[in-house]
């Protein structure tokens, strides 16, 4: 459906059992978790899906090595169990968007003989942890191997290496391949559509008034119950409820800049396990570049937040402390910050510290507020939602019993992992831009290929780049993009790997979406400034 069928249908399908405010990873999944269940649900995001944390990540899928550390020096039970779940989660992800996600090795460095015993012990109680779902063991690697695996690594001084594995995925069209399933399964999904009031009757929420952001049109949806999954937003989507209460979350900066690819191997990436003030790095490839991230300091709320210089030299300077690779400020090809939803503890100023575990809260009218957790374990915090709201509200599902444990995305039901190679021969195109294809869309990338064929479309958007202009026809036909910034950020990755080369390729996206979306001329010029912006200020 194009998005004014779906405007029709969001509409015609009121009142739903659920609506679902936020397009994150969290909300999508709700939304997803929902509708399988036969629940009838309305997400809506009042930007794209992805746009905000969930777009923003270290694009790993783990348990969370730093968590096992406090859970054990702390003796705390609540991070063991953030440990125990995110490494089960890890697994079905892996193995529900197979497309998306692969496993990733990891190396260690350790320049000091003493620690040794303590970092090759603590990795091997993560994947002892992670039982049958472990995807891999973590071994003891010599001075020799270590710089074997990752050459790159600073070699005075290094002793050994621990190497493990975790997982890495596309964050933004993760979030949206399950926006997409949820809607396969029959849950109506709306980005750019804000939720601006709670509609109460005897004081307790059976509505939403929504307002349309790319035209200011209002409109209002009948519901059983809202559920808030709005991530660092929370709190503001339950000040519409009441205005007095009390913050849920405080927010952290996560930065990450982007290097080219001679700064990591292709296969490797590089987990440092504590920085000057205590924390982890990690240098990773990633879309054929290099990924260094992050940090982790206390932020305003923000819907596009920008990296601070001092962010960014914190970055260089400790990933320069452990490569024999000199790293200039124009090395960097891109930056990014995302802010993370932290459950407030008031008694502590270090976000670090806080955990990154989940809650429910549901206030006097009924608003269900889904807070805090982690990208990895989106699928869990999911299942506890709808859980609740089945047992809290009148609801009567299609089944009680969760069903996306094994439930593929879309994508990934028929992926084929050398697929690449046979769509490169199809297509007479290369092959570096066929696989790049097929780990994007899985099984839907010869259906993208046929549109750009019939369309004329199978040309680069950016020289050095594997991405293609049939994409961006692709992404307004099927995937919901309605802004430049949409394709540049989210569905495909230009903006968030090189910046200069996201503002070569503007124009000739705008062209095409003027031409899909039928915009006029004062359309397309609002559209450049506000991609010019977005790409100066923060994507």
């Amino acid at each position: 459906m194009n998005r004014e069928e779906i405007l029709t249908h969001l509409q015609q399908q009121s009142p739903y059992d659920l609506i679902v405010v936020g397009g994150g990873a969290s909300g999508c999944g709700v939304a997803l978790d929902a509708a399988s269940r036969g629940l009838k649900v309305a997400l809506v995001e009042k930007n794209d899906f992805a746009e905000g944390t969930s777009g923003r990540s270290t694009k790993l899928v783990h348990g969370g090595v730093r968590y096992l550390e406090k859970a054990v020096k702390k003796l705390d039970r609540g991070q063991y169990n953030l440990v125990r779940d995110g490494l089960r989660e890890r697994a079905l992800l892996l193995q529900n968007a197979c497309h998306l996600s692969n496993r990733l090795t990891l190396v260690t460095p350790i320049y000091n003989w003493l620690e040794v015993p303590y970092v090759f012990a603590g990795l091997k109680l993560y994947d002892l942890l992670s039982g049958k779902s472990h995807i891999g063991h973590s071994r003891l690697l010599s001075r020799a191997e270590a710089l074997r695996r990752f050459p790159m690594l600073k070699a005075k001084g290094l002793k050994a290496g621990v190497q493990y594995h975790d997982g890495q995925f596309h964050d933004a069209r993760m979030t949206l391949a399950i926006a997409l399933t949820a809607q396969q399964q029959g849950a109506t999904i709306i980005n750019h559509m804000a939720l601006t009031g709670l509609v109460k009757t005897a004081g307790v929420i059976k509505g939403a008034t929504l307002t349309d952001q790319l035209t200011g049109d209002d409109l209002s949806l009948n519901c059983t119950c809202v559920i808030n999954a709005g991530g660092p937003f929370v709190d503001e989507i339950r000040k519409l409820d009441d205005p007095q209460t009390k913050a849920l979350l405080t927010t952290s900066s996560g930065v990450h800049i982007v290097l080219d690819q001679r700064f990591a191997p292709p296969d490797t990436g590089l987990m440092i396990p504590q920085t000057e003030d205590g924390r982890v790095l990690f240098i990773l490839p990633w879309e054929g570049h290099a990924l260094v991230g992050t940090t982790d300091e206390p932020a305003p709320l923000s819907e596009h937040p920008r990296p601070l210089d001092t962010e960014i030299d914190y970055l260089l300077r400790h990933a320069r402390s452990y490569f024999d690779l000199q790293i200039e400020p124009n090395d960097i090809k891109a930056t990014w910050s995302g802010l993370r939803p932290l459950v407030a503890n008031p008694t502590t100023n270090d976000t670090a510290g806080l955990a990154r575990d989940h809650i429910l809260h549901t206030s006097p009218s009924g608003l269900v507020t889904l807070a805090g957790g982690k990208w990895t374990t989106y699928r869990k915090m999911a299942q506890d939602t709808v859980d609740y709201a089945i047992n809290h509200f009148p609801l009567e599902p299609a089944t009680k019993e969760c069903q996306t444990a094994h439930l593929p995305l879309v994508g990934s039901s028929d992926f084929d992992l050398l697929g690449g190679t046979k769509l490169a021969k199809r297509f007479a195109i290369e092959e570096e831009t066929a696989t790049y294809l097929n780990r994007c869309y899985g099984d839907q990338a010869d259906q993208l290929l046929e549109l750009g064929r019939s369309s004329d479309t199978l040309r680069p958007l950016a020289a050095g780049h594997p991405c293609l202009e049939a994409e961006v026809i692709y992404a307004v036909r099927f995937e919901l993009a309605q802004r430049v910034i949409d394709i540049l950020a989210r569905r495909t990755h230009l903006a968030i790997v090189d910046t200069q080369a996201a503002r070569t390729a503007a124009p000739r996206i705008l062209e095409l979406m003027a031409a899909e979306l039928g915009w006029n001329q004062q359309r397309c010029d609002e559209e450049a400034k506000q991609t010019t912006r977005r790409l100066n200020e923060g994507i």
